[in-house]
């Protein structure tokens, strides 16, 4: 078995050289073994990918050979299996996804009750070692268990719909691209109650990815949905990841809205609903967004990126949202989980209750330039960042801090330079009052990275 599919938050690689039907079985009986669920009941749902079905296949037989029963919910998007699983009540669930990767890879994410995701200090990387240990037996329950199909369209459709209140919003025409994954499955019940008109594109259930790969946060990805936003005159187009947990919303000009600042807006709607609510953000995240918090009486606190630090600090916060960056959006009433869908629907709420176009509803919150995520390949990931902070510890009066990376803050510009937990790579994202200033220190700190 390659161990190294065990990963901070899922379990993923490629089909079949790493992630086969033999390993997924054998999650299936550790997944079980691990939380104790002989006895209970298992929710099992995939995406759409080719080799989504004979892994799930194998999965569902690894739990009921572990003497846990089975609701298989079929084709669904990421969100929909947490709602599930958080809506039914049950001790756990599995979703069979690659996410945003290419066709030949897939994975599982995995979570226990109320929706919450294992992890790799918490659960994965355990049963990684369940199953490296070889201890595990043929059929680790009495009996085997049992398996049941089900449907969660619809309600998850009124889970989502009931994020917004949709009397009186304007009609609007918005532009989705599925992507040819989960959201062309999920969305249509969803929209056939809201008084919009969207434009498909890729709607077709196809793991093959045919028209362009499911990660719209590559800006070639989302080249086509920028050009028919504009040729059809909408008010804004959406762009969702293979399993529909994360969106990235183009405005009516055709520009990509970065997700911070989609997290902005989204913060800012649940704000005007909940005043005074504790909102978590990444500490990637643009100054706009604490900023917005603030002036609309919320409470901001900034987190380390990735699900398993920011959901536990919701939780503890009892956040009403969280955002992250990287287009992952948290609603404390969506079981503290993300969801791509939840996301749009809130802009388009915004949006729908008034009469400027989506980026004039924007300007107002964003005073500031960002480089975007640039990321530069460094053997010596700890070397390097020691390099850049004493280069720049030396100038006047630097706010320094490491709660994720290196993040040094000058007043009218700052940056974060963090390590990628998975590639020899740093990631770095630049953000100034001007232009002028973030393209020139961008420029001095990537000759300093990769000198």
């Amino acid at each position: 078995m390659d161990e190294s599919i065990f990963k901070a938050y899922d379990i993923r690689g490629l089909y079949p050289d790493a992630l086969n039907e033999d390993v997924a079985r054998q999650v299936g009986r550790a997944y079980v073994h691990y939380l104790d669920l002989s006895g209970s009941r298992v929710v099992v749902g995939r995406d759409m990918r080719l080799s989504g079905e004979v892994l799930e296949e194998a999965f569902v037989e690894g739990v009921t050979e572990a003497g846990a029963d089975v609701l298989d919910i079929g084709l669904v998007s990421t969100d929909a299996l947490y709602f599930a699983v958080g809506h039914l009540g049950e001790p756990g669930g599995a979703m069979i996804t690659a996410s945003h990767n290419p066709k030949d890879y897939n994975g599982l994410k995995l979570c226990r009750e109320d929706a919450i995701a294992l992890s790799g200090e918490e659960g994965i990387y355990q049963i990684r070692d369940l199953i490296s240990s070889g201890k595990l037996s043929e059929a680790d329950g009495s009996d085997s268990g049992s398996v049941e199909e089900g449907d969660i369209t619809v309600d998850y459709a009124e889970h989502c719909l009931s994020f917004i209140d949709a009397e009186g919003l304007r009609p609007l025409r918005i532009v989705v691209d599925a992507g040819n994954g989960m959201a062309g499955k999920m969305l249509p019940p969803i929209f056939e109650r809201l008084p919009f008109d969207y434009v498909p594109m890729y709607f077709e259930l196809d793991g093959s990815f045919p028209n362009h790969p499911p990660n719209p946060i590559e800006p070639e990805n989302m080249e086509e949905l920028q050009e028919k936003v504009v040729t059809e005159g909408a008010d804004f187009g959406v762009a969702f990841d293979g399993d529909a947990d994360r969106c990235f919303i183009v405005d009516e000009k055709g520009i990509t809205i970065s997700g911070d600042l989609l997290a902005t807006l989204v913060a800012k709607n649940v704000l005007e609903k909940e005043p005074g609510a504790a909102i978590c953000y990444s500490a990637v995240c643009s100054k706009a967004f604490p900023e917005l918090v603030r002036r609309e009486g919320g409470r901001p606190i900034r987190t380390k990126a990735g699900h398993s630090i920011i959901k536990p600090q919701m939780r503890k916060n009892d956040a009403a949202f969280g955002g992250e960056h990287s287009g992952h959006f948290y609603f404390r009433d969506n079981y503290f989980a993300d969801s791509g869908i939840i996301a749009m629907l809130t802009v388009a709420e915004l949006v729908g209750r008034q009469e400027h176009p989506l980026s004039e509803l924007l300007a107002p919150i964003d005073p500031y330039v960002r480089s975007g995520e640039i990321n530069s390949e460094v053997e010596d990931q700890e070397t390097a960042l020691e390099k850049v902070e004493e280069q720049y510890s030396k100038r006047d009066s630097p706010g320094i801090d490491y709660l994720d990376g290196l993040t040094v803050d000058f007043g009218d510009w700052w940056f974060n330079l963090r390590p990628s937990n998975t590639e020899p790579l740093l990631r770095l994202n630049v953000e100034a009052k001007d232009r002028e200033t973030m393209e020139k220190e961008r420029e001095e700190l990537l000759d300093l990275i990769r000198d």
